[in-house]
């Protein structure tokens, strides 16, 4: 994979992999705009990177090992630091070119001070911006013209210069062009505004690509920087790129664990949801696998190193995040393709007009040919083109961003109004991501619901009383005080919302894998799971019905028992969000597939999915799988999106053909993601994908409107008119319709603020 630097459209894509393709030894190259990367196949017997290099730098590009950068943060600030050089230069173009405007245009003249009416001030003012602020289109040009290849800068470089300097011209020889019939109005705004606008347009895509390698730093950023190794008995702190296979490495409390592995001895809790997403940390004991990067809860152990360095899970999750950001769309290629050939054919045309008029034209021939050839240049100059997608994914995006909706880039506005099957992961996007106590079940209940109420003792009253709600929460909340599970924290926080006063509790035990246990006064009172109370020998018989009934709903239910008696169930639950199931019936509304996919078992699975209303699940999906499970899908010709929020979520997010990132999801998932949902609403998901057919509608038009106003008038300027009507489009009215272009194609991006998100 190779950084490449100095691209600014499709044409230098097409031209980067064609030096690339033609170079001995390379079997494929694919060169993508949005990440600025070139990932090539090549054979190392016959070329190696520096030549692979020399390739790009021949045409005019810089090609960097991105191995290289990984580790340093140099990429970036220099990226930044050429934003705020583009910035500096959009202000200042922009602001000079609106000084000769407010001089030159018809109506602003008659309120415009009389020294920006001067056409030498006008000069002054169009010169800098002409020839510093468009310094970067004339190297691109120079260096495209070297290698016998052009671009969209050869254009612009071209274009600004023949209005440039047609204005010259008029400015030092006026009579020349009075004695042709021709007014001798110079049109430095033209130069200077073109300029400016296209840097504008590149300044708000070079802002929106800044971001896009920072999801491979956080995510390297995650790993551990030293391990504790165990050596002949003694504990060594190691940095992490030393520890090497079957080295014995003890994690404490709190610790994160460096590498993957297999515990040795010891048992803990583990917070696995940076990894996987889930929020439950996972009990762990001798013989279970550990992942590297994911925090250690409670207890301390040791485990065996089985993968370090690139085959850890953390690397393979990078890996597969680089390789999907470095894919290229097909529609992108076709974009590419036309790209490529526009920039030649117009320059051919130019030449083609001055020749014929050279040749054929009437007296004085040299000056037809001169001034039909600028006008082409001039009516062909691609601003319109250029603001034709800026400008509408600037009131796009702005316009679903007052609705919390982040749209990236163009190229996701280019596909998520083709999506037909919506991916959602459960945990923290579907689900609230925190699990809370959904039920609790008084044993003497569910005794009482089983006695006819003839039956029923005073005793029986009595009990049930004592085994309320709150004594249950009392006993619970109390054990559960002292522990540091996620489950015993939903507990606790119940326990408060409900004002329950809590007791002291003596003797606390955590039983890994089991639950916990204590003395309340001199009751014994144990919590935890049916090995727990197999363990005790309580009987829990009277249980299995609401105990397969909750767990069918997809809740873990805790079992709490005084004094080797069962006194009742609590069940916790991710519950579901708010907008999941509305934002998912609007979806299915749209005829848009909706699909689950989660590590869960198939039961809390579709239990989830019943409650949701979505009809095809996927469960059991383990981390590393969700993305080879979006590529499924998408063999079967359907475009797919991905919504999710974990750090596992995003290789799926970045494969698929829109990644949609819940905005209280990781920062790593959010920069692998397309849009991002700030507002923490499922519904925005149809709503992205209305405000995408919005967006493409308008780009599709101002794209339809630019092209065709070339098709039309470009015939017009080489004199198609001459012969049947012996008109002429001089540069002038070339001058005006381009800018008239220009405004017709701002105007219609700026109807997007009215649409309805």
């Amino acid at each position: 994979m190779f950084q490449i630097k100095g691209m600014h459209c499709a044409s230098c894509v097409m031209v980067i992999e064609h030096a690339l393709k033609n170079t001995p030894g390379v079997s494929e190259a694919n060169v993508n705009l949005a990440t600025e990367t070139a990932a090539v196949s090549f054979d190392p017997k016959e070329v190696d990177e520096q030549k692979i290099s020399s390739a790009v730098s021949n045409v005019g590009y810089q090609a960097m090992i991105t191995e290289e950068n990984k580790t340093s943060d140099e990429t970036g600030n220099e990226k930044r630091k050429e934003l705020k050089k583009l910035k500096r230069k959009v202000f200042f173009s922009l602001s000079l070119g609106a000084l000769i405007l407010w001089g030159t245009f018809p109506g602003l003249t008659n309120f415009a001070p009389g020294f920006l009416k001067n056409f030498w001030v006008q000069f002054i003012l169009a010169a800098p911006v002409q020839f510093w602020a468009g310094f970067s289109f004339y190297r691109a040009t120079i260096s495209a013209l070297r290698h016998r290849t052009a671009n969209m800068d050869t254009l612009i470089a071209i274009g600004t210069s023949a209005a440039f300097s047609y204005s010259l011209a008029v400015l030092l020889f006026p009579m020349v062009f009075q004695g042709l019939g021709i007014e001798a109005m110079p049109y430095f705004d033209v130069s200077a505004l073109v300029i400016g606008l296209i840097l504008l347009g590149r300044y708000f895509e070079a802002r929106a690509k800044l971001g896009t390698s920072e999801a491979i730093k956080k995510l390297i950023g995650l790993q551990a920087k030293t391990a504790r190794v165990v050596k002949d008995g003694k504990e060594v702190d190691l940095p992490i790129d030393q520890v090497v296979v079957g080295m014995v490495i003890r994690v404490r409390p709190g610790e994160k664990i460096p590498v993957d592995g297999e515990i040795l001895g010891g048992e803990s809790s583990i917070d696995e949801s940076m990894v996987t997403g889930e929020s439950i940390p996972v009990d762990k004991t001798s013989g279970d696998t550990v992942i590297g990067s994911t925090i250690n809860k409670t207890g301390t152990f040791t485990y065996n190193a089985t993968k370090v360095g690139s085959e850890t899970m953390l690397a393979q999750i990078i890996k597969l995040v680089q390789e999907a950001q470095g894919s290229k769309a097909p529609i992108q290629r076709l974009a590419d393709l036309i790209s490529a050939y526009f920039v030649p054919v117009v320059i051919m045309l130019a030449i083609a007009t001055f020749v014929i008029w050279f040749d054929f034209g009437p007296t004085p021939a040299f000056l037809f040919a001169l001034l039909n050839s600028v006008a082409v240049l001039i009516i062909a100059c691609p601003c319109a083109m250029g603001l034709a997608t800026p400008t509408a994914i600037m009131v796009g995006t702005g316009k679903g961003a007052e609705h919390g909706i982040l749209i990236k880039d163009a190229a996701s506005l280019e596909t998520a109004h083709k999506i037909r099957t919506v991916v959602f992961d459960k945990t923290g996007t579907l689900t609230v991501g925190k699990p809370v106590v959904t039920d609790v079940v008084s044993a003497s209940g569910i005794l009482s619901d089983r006695r006819s109420s003839t039956l029923r003792s005073k005793t029986s009253s009595l009990r049930l009383k004592e085994e309320s709600k709150d004594y249950i929460l009392k006993l619970a909340a109390s054990l559960e005080k002292g522990s540091e599970h996620s489950l015993a924290e939903a507990i606790v926080q119940k326990a408060e919302e409900e004002k329950v006063k809590l007791e002291k509790v003596e003797k606390f035990k955590a039983i890994p894998g089991h639950g916990v246990e204590g003395f309340i006064g001199k009751q014994k009172v144990v919590l935890g799971n049916m090995r727990l109370m197999e363990k005790e020998k309580i009987d829990i018989s009277l249980t299995r019905g609401p105990l397969a009934r909750l767990e069918g709903e997809g809740k873990t239910v805790m079992m709490l028992a005084s004094d080797g008696k069962l006194v009742g169930l609590i069940a916790v639950m991710d519950t579901v969000k708010e907008t999941a199931r509305e934002g998912i019936e609007v979806l299915r509304k749209m005829k848009i597939e909706v699909v689950m996919i989660t590590g869960d078992n198939q039961r809390t699975a579709q239990a989830i999915a019943g409650q949701l209303g979505i009809d095809r699940v996927l469960a059991e999906v383990l981390p590393d799988q969700k993305e080879a499970e979006v590529r499924k899908l998408q063999q079967d010709g359907r475009v797919v999106a991905m919504v999710g929020d974990g750090i596992n979520d995003a290789p799926a997010l970045a494969a698929a053909d829109v990644g949609i990132a819940m905005g209280t999801g990781t920062d790593v998932a959010i920069e692998a993601a397309d849009i991002t949902l700030i507002n923490k609403d499922l519904r925005s998901v149809a709503a992205a994908v209305n405000l995408s057919k919005k967006t493409m509608r308008t780009i599709k038009l101002n794209l339809f409107w630019a092209f065709g106003y070339n098709v039309v008038l470009i015939p017009v300027a080489m004199g198609a008119l001459y012969p049947f009507f012996g008109l002429l489009l001089s540069p002038i009215f070339a001058s005006a319709a381009m800018a008239l272009s220009s405004i017709s194609v701002v105007s219609n991006s700026l109807l997007l603020k009215r649409v309805r998100v």
